[in-house]
């Protein structure tokens, strides 16, 4: 009941930030119209809606680590949550405070990007929910990497590496716009030892049927996921026995 509590007031701070929140919803959809329009005035297929599609919703997740991060460095700057270390919240408690109100925003942010792709071309089948749903872990990670930044810095450095660097690293190493076998070497190396690219990989072998494809990659996803919350909860355990 104590997260939940938490959980109930951070809802309500996301909600007023609606300049944000329509901007982290929005900015994906943008993208999947103005790709599908370079697409269709091209000869080739550089951008294939169901190979598209899974790969921008993993952008679009990118911008919930900066929601997270700022959400909890602001109230560090506040000093909001010195005043919660006086409260029987424990650590664990906190990290899933700011998870779980995040988790609805994600799942919306997802499936309006399916939405728009139905009518940019993506057949509609079952397969889109099991792709959401392979994408969820994915959507944890990014709002645990956020939380992290959030734990570390101020809100001016999350917005800078959460909202600069993250999503760079996620847009180019993620195999979204271009195949990383064209690259090759270190540079495709390093992109299959980052999460990102398997997060796009599990979300299309689930939008296409092909589930045994779909763990080998979500494994990665599901590791990195585990390791960074772990992380999140030891780094908020110092700061709380620090302050």
């Amino acid at each position: 009941m104590k997260t939940f509590a938490f959980a109930s007031r951070n809802s309500k701070e996301i909600l007023r930030d609606q300049l944000n929140l329509a901007f982290g919803i929005g900015f994906p959809v943008i993208l999947l119209l103005l790709l599908s329009a370079i697409q269709s005035n091209i000869p080739v297929e550089l951008f294939a809606m169901d190979q598209l599609t899974p790969g921008i919703a993993v952008f679009g997740l990118s911008f919930i680590a900066l929601f997270s991060g700022m959400l909890i460095a602001k109230d560090r700057s506040s000093s909001f949550v010195l005043r919660l270390f006086t409260s029987p919240l424990t650590s664990s408690d906190f990290i899933f405070g700011y998870t779980l109100p995040l988790l609805p925003m994600a799942v919306l942010q997802m499936a309006v990007c399916f939405i728009v792709a139905f009518f940019l071309g993506l057949s509609f089948n079952l397969n889109v929910l099991l792709s959401i749903t392979v994408l969820i872990p994915t959507a944890v990670m990014f709002i645990a990497i956020g939380l992290l930044c959030g734990s570390l810095l101020n809100d001016k450095q999350v917005g800078g590496v959460c909202g600069a660097l993250l999503t760079n690293l996620s847009a180019w190493l993620s195999g979204t716009w271009f195949d990383l076998d064209l690259v090759g070497g270190a540079f495709k190396e390093v992109a299959y030892a980052l999460p990102f690219v398997h997060a796009v990989e599990s979300g299309r072998s689930a939008l296409a049927g092909k589930y045994s494809s779909i763990f080998p990659d979500l494994w990665w996803v599901i590791g990195y996921m585990v390791v960074i919350i772990v992380i999140a909860i030891l780094v908020f355990t110092k700061k709380m026995t620090t302050n």
